[in-house]
């Protein structure tokens, strides 16, 4: 391969302004990945960064090769041993983030600088691989502007800084019409453009399929949003938000987890009740299971009803999900139930809970039917005075006696446990159902907001003639937790999340306005699905557009906007320079007294000639001049400067 010339631009040595703006670069897009990074790897970046730019203003020389290598290396087998490959997103994406310091260290020219930049360039495009918020989407532009400054910096080193930012905004701003068509008309494929590899399923907060004591406590510290839900009519009441996920039929003793999962044809039958339409914008948390108020009467596409009523994707929900759902509230149970269900909903642990069995078992002597043992067990807990709590005391081997009989104290989990404990001591098939109750209203979009802090477990009794029915013992001890939300059932604690906080109104009213602005980023960008694109072909009269329609209507636009970007361009480069045009108005008036300015001959000097022989115009003739070098030479005038140019020679009369 041939080497460059000394003089060619891509031999050019770089200059500050343009390693400033690389490494600046370089920070914007690189900072995301680096707080995703081993803090080792991300600490050595930082100092390759810091390293060069201390070569630079101390002028050393830059490290040999060899040194770069072994760095290259020593690392390379430092994210083998963290991940144990080097293939797979996040190795890839850290090395890369290394590699852009490496790279940094040994850019002498602008053709090294080239290398960087296309790195730049990758790192920006693989932050979107993580998240595709707005704040990130901003953050991505603004490297962009940067790494485009930086390169009509590398063409154009002697022009300034405003005047590189200049041409960079107007090549952006070309650019943003195109990269708006083709985001509007590029066929869309279900689901996300890339496939992630198993690095990509790490873990988020959400419900599980197990329980333990605490373990929804410790889930509703979180503030993490969960779902959102868009209502076609009005907001069902508090008591019916109650939206049913895992059910829980397995307990060991301590530990509730969920039975094998067996597939229904459809969800629970109901008689009567009320139903409701509304749409779930559904965080990814990578399980099966989607939300749905009880009790859920239709299934979305993909997804499928289980045995115990509760709705399952066909895949983990591992990206944001929206579908369109509807539920019955208040409506009367079916009656019927598999036989083997109901025995595997009586199974107790032998050897746990005594004082718990004991009481059950004098609930079900002293009860006439089977309703009468419900009451007496919501009776009981309605009247107990035991403290509801997100800072529940630990259990040991008797977790149901110690929580009912001595620390007295528990969240939602302790109180749902204990109530199917006592009714399958009883003799009652009993299940634990966990989900989320209730979810704040947003004022500004009116959408129903469900988080992590709404977390939340209850029960469900079988009984006779009647089938599962719903029953909250928290909501029998705590009545605020349903009517009035987490916040209101437990004031005093300080496990609340930060803007749960009654005191902190303003700041909630500032999230309201962020949220509902993050949805409709949500669902007209990144919900931007093959179903949208085909309501906005409709627009135009193409309501069943396949991928020919719209590719046929992506290059037929892409060649209209091309051809006027062209017919701008020349009309720009055509167009009459007021400038050029007043000076050479002004020639003109002088050459009519016998005064041409030769081919060769500069402003200044056609000017020190034409004072010669207008002497009596000179002030006016150098003013002219001055103003015209000033204005095509030197650096952009301001409009005031034009028009006296204008004007001068506007009244110039060389007579």
């Amino acid at each position: 391969m041939s080497t460059p010339h000394p003089l060619a631009p891509e031999a050019r040595l770089l200059a500050a302004h343009d390693l400033a703006g690389l490494i600046l670069a370089l920070a914007i897009v690189g900072i995301p990945h680096a707080l995703r990074a081993p803090w080792w790897l991300a600490l050595l970046t930082l100092a390759l960064y810091g390293w060069r730019a201390l070569v630079f203003v101390w002028r050393q020389a830059l490290p040999p090769r060899w040194l770069l290598l072994v760095l290259a290396l020593v690392a390379m087998f430092g994210v083998w041993i963290e991940y144990r490959t080097v293939f797979g997103r996040i190795p890839a994406i850290v090395l890369l983030l290394l590699f852009s310091g490496l790279k940094l260290m040994e850019t002498r020219t602008h053709r090294d600088a080239a290398a960087v930049v296309f790195l730049c360039y990758f790192l920006l495009i693989t932050n979107f691989l993580y998240t595709q918020g707005i704040v990130e989407a901003l953050v991505m532009c603004l490297a962009l502007a940067v790494i485009t400054v930086t390169v009509v910096g590398f063409s154009a080193p002697q022009r300034s800084l405003q005047a590189n930012a200049r041409s960079a905004a107007m090549l952006l701003g070309h650019a943003a019409p195109a990269a708006l068509l083709l985001f509007l008309l590029f066929p869309r494929v279900q689901g996300p453009m890339w496939g992630l590899p198993q690095d990509a399923q790490s873990a988020v907060t959400g419900l599980n399929d197990t329980m333990t004591p605490g373990s929804v406590a410790e889930l509703a510290q979180s503030d993490a949003l969960a779902f959102r839900a868009e209502f076609a009519g009005p907001l069902p009441p508090p008591r019916q938000r109650y939206w049913r996920g895992p059910i829980l039929s397995e307990f060991d003793g301590r530990t509730w987890s969920a039975a094998p999962t067996l597939l229904a044809e459809h969800g629970p039958r109901l008689r009567g009740g009320t139903t409701v339409r509304y749409s779930v914008l559904l965080e990814a948390h990578h399980r099966h299971w989607l939300f749905a108020l009880e009790s859920p009467a239709q299934r979305p596409p993909r997804a499928n009803f289980s045995s115990e009523g509760h709705l399952l994707a066909s895949a983990p929900v591992r990206v944001r999900l929206r579908y369109e759902m509807v539920s019955i509230t208040d409506g009367q149970p079916d009656s019927g139930e598999d036989a083997g269900l109901l025995r595997h909903a009586l199974r107790l642990p032998a050897g746990y809970n005594p004082k718990a069995k004991t009481l059950a078992g004098e609930w079900r002597r002293a009860s006439a039917a089977e309703i009468e043992i419900v009451t007496r067990a919501v009776d009981f807990f309605r009247k107990s005075n035991i403290a509801y709590t997100l800072e529940p005391p630990p259990l040991g081997h008797d977790s149901v006696d110690e929580f009912l009989f001595s620390t007295r104290a528990g969240f939602c989990e302790h109180f749902a446990s204990a109530f199917v404990f006592l009714m399958r001591a009883a003799g009652l098939p009993a299940r634990v159902v966990t989900g989320y109750l209730g979810g704040d209203p947003n004022p500004i979009d009116g959408m129903l907001t469900v988080r992590q802090s709404d977390a939340h477990a209850w029960a469900e009794v079988f009984l006779a003639g009647h089938g599962w029915l719903r029953i909250d013992p928290t909501a029998a001890a705590v009545p605020a937790r349903v009517e009035s939300g987490l916040a209101r059932a437990v004031p005093a604690s300080g496990a609340l999340p930060l803007l749960m906080r009654q005191e902190l109104q303003w700041l909630r009213g500032m999230r309201y306005n962020w949220e509902a602005l993050v949805h409709q980023w949500n669902v007209w960008v990144l919900g931007y699905n093959p179903e949208r694109q085909r309501d906005f072909m409709s627009w135009f009269g193409m309501p069943r557009a396949d991928w020919r329609d719209l590719a046929a209507a992506l290059l037929g636009t892409m060649c209209l906007f091309a051809a006027v970007l062209l017919g701008w361009s020349v009309w720009r480069r055509t167009r009459p320079d007021p400038v050029q045009s007043a000076w050479l108005r002004f020639c003109t008036k002088l050459d009519a007294r016998g005064l041409a300015r030769a081919p060769h001959e500069g402003p200044r000097d056609f000017a020190d000639r034409a004072v010669l022989s207008v002497p009596s115009s000179a002030p006016t003739i150098r003013r002219i001049s001055d103003l015209y070098v000033a204005l095509r030479y030197g650096k952009a005038g301001a409009p005031s400067e034009v028009a006296e140019l204008k004007r001068l020679v506007r009244t110039f009369n060389p007579a």
